[in-house]
């Protein structure tokens, strides 16, 4: 048997390569990998010895040779293939080790060029990868380190390595290259700027857990990120306490992160299976925690927090009284962290770049039945050129203050989603009703169930998208708001102002809607 041995991962490699001359096997290696290889007295045959043909062009042609190749793609079954490599004088190859240049670990290294980039696209690697993996009955080719204990194994129990075994390695293979192929393209996409979606979508990512289920117990889940230098996300965050996250922990963490993105000042952002329940903002980081979990005390109960300042110890004090899932702040005080670490099942998350928001081309995935619906991400907030006071009245300062901080919030609730505010804190929320009038008919009984019946008295009221009918001015009249903000575009549009007009409420169209299913 004979086994070629090319990688740049060299984990494992030395020891590896030791078993496999321990049990007759010949080794041929190419560059740095031979002479690892030669350095700790393992007996290997550089390929240039192999093929008649040196290394050229500063080693980008090392393995593009009919000997090697065909080597490797000869069917042992087919006695014409076997009579070809006779006639030839070409020996075949039954084993490939390889693993490819680290193209991912050089466009990752900070001042990477196009030129340093490119040079490391592995060519020789994948095409021996490919070849061994096509002919899988005969050969067994390794990209994993991990695999090498198996495949040792069944040498030394089989003296081969099993069918089965040669399959899965061949999945692996083809997986590897896949995946590298696929960074390859995106990282081209992205130098060029191209943020057209594409007429075929390759995308790949990096598992970084399995988890215990998903959603449901009976539902496999795991962990993915995506590959790049991607900072401010869930997938940054450094876990200092707690339980591993579920599939729900992180599907609503995101959703409190992107929330608490869209503000500068001190915020505290709380949520609940996807949807905010409280979020409060105030000069003081403490204040607006009060204000979040005064929004809605109820709801908070094993729901997602998320900060955008250092949790202090007062903080951590107030804080601790309370059961939540999960806790990210950018940063904790010692003392402060001390005292969350006391409670062993509340997940605390240091996620120190917080406040940087994803890429605006970043892309929305949604699975469905059959395909995949991609959008890039709702990036947007308003254009304040387009911002329109369609009212007699026009909102005072506060009003609009209140209706600006409102607005943040809507962008992230279901639809139908209506956000109601008030000096900067939420006070009530309706999420994804049906029909709008219903969500707003909720977010106002909910105000008066969980804060006071006076909490809507002079607050403002955030929607979606428009207004179908004039139903809803007329609740948020019953309840005492006193300003709108909304995108307008309804046919009925005049329906409502003539309302808001008859009750003096003021309102403002923004001329962009938030939809969020």
């Amino acid at each position: 048997m004979r086994a070629l041995i090319s990688v740049s991962d060299k984990t494992g490699i030395v020891e590896f390569a030791k078993e496999l001359v321990s049990l007759g096997i010949e080794i041929i290696s190419t560059g740095g990998t031979y002479s690892k290889l030669k350095s700790e007295g393992i007996p290997a045959i550089e390929i240039s010895e192999l093929t008649g043909f040196p290394e050229c062009l500063d080693g980008r042609v090392k393995t593009l040779h009919p000997i090697v190749h065909a080597g490797l793609l000869a069917m042992r079954s087919k006695p014409e293939h076997m009579k070809q490599l006779s006639d030839l004088n070409i020996e075949t190859i039954d084993m490939v080790v390889v693993n490819l240049y680290p193209f991912k670990a050089t466009i990752l290294k900070d001042g990477v060029t196009r030129d340093e980039a490119v040079e490391n696209i592995d060519i020789g690697g994948p095409t021996m990868l490919r070849s061994a993996a096509k002919n899988y009955q005969d050969v067994a080719v390794v990209v994993d380190p991990r695999d090498y204990e198996t495949v040792l194994n069944e040498l030394k129990s089989e003296s081969q390595v099993s069918l089965d075994t040669k399959f899965y390695l061949m999945q692996k293979v083809f997986m590897h290259t896949s995946n590298y192929d696929t960074m390859i393209a995106d990282y081209l996409k992205k130098e060029r700027n191209d943020h057209e979606l594409p007429e075929t979508l390759t995308m790949t990512f990096e598992k970084v857990q399995d988890m215990r289920y998903g959603e449901n117990p009976h539902q496999k889940a795991a962990f993915y990120r995506e590959i790049g230098k991607k900072v401010g996300s869930i997938a940054d965050a450094v876990q200092l306490n707690g339980k591993e996250l579920s599939f729900n922990n992180i599907n609503d963490t995101n959703g409190a992160l992107e929330l608490l993105k869209e503000f500068t000042e001190p915020t505290v952002v709380a949520c609940k299976h996807g949807n905010p329940c409280g979020v409060g903002s105030d000069d003081n980081i403490e204040v607006a925690w009060d204000k979040a979990f005064d929004a809605d005390k109820v709801s908070i109960y094993g729901g997602i927090v998320t900060v955008n300042r250092e949790v202090t110890l007062e903080l951590a004090e107030k804080m601790k009284s309370v059961f939540l899932e999960v806790l990210v702040a950018p940063s904790y005080q010692k003392e402060a962290l001390e005292l969350l670490q006391t409670k062993k099942n509340l997940r605390v998350l240091e996620l120190k770049d917080i406040e940087v928001p994803q890429d605006k081309n970043a892309y929305d995935l949604k699975k469905v039945n059959g395909g995949l619906i991609v959008q890039t991400i709702d990036s947007e907030l308003m254009n304040e050129e387009d911002l329109k006071v369609v009212t007699d009245r026009a909102p005072s300062e506060k009003e609009m203050e209140d209706m600006r901080f409102a607005w943040r919030v809507v962008k992230f609730v279901k639809s139908n989603g209506i956000a109601l505010a008030k000096d900067k804190q939420t006070v009530g929320i309706g999420p994804g009703q049906v029909n709008r009038v219903w969500s707003t008919k909720q977010s106002i009984e909910h105000a008066a169930e969980l804060i006071d019946e006076n909490a809507t008295k002079g607050a403002v009221l955030a929607s979606d998208a428009f207004f179908p009918f004039d139903d809803c001015v007329e609740a948020a009249h019953q309840a005492g708001i006193t300003a709108i903000i909304q995108p307008g575009g309804s046919i009925r549009d005049e329906d409502s102002i003539k309302k808001c007009n008859e009750y003096g409420i003021a309102m403002v169209f923004t001329g962009m809607r938030h939809f969020k299913h």
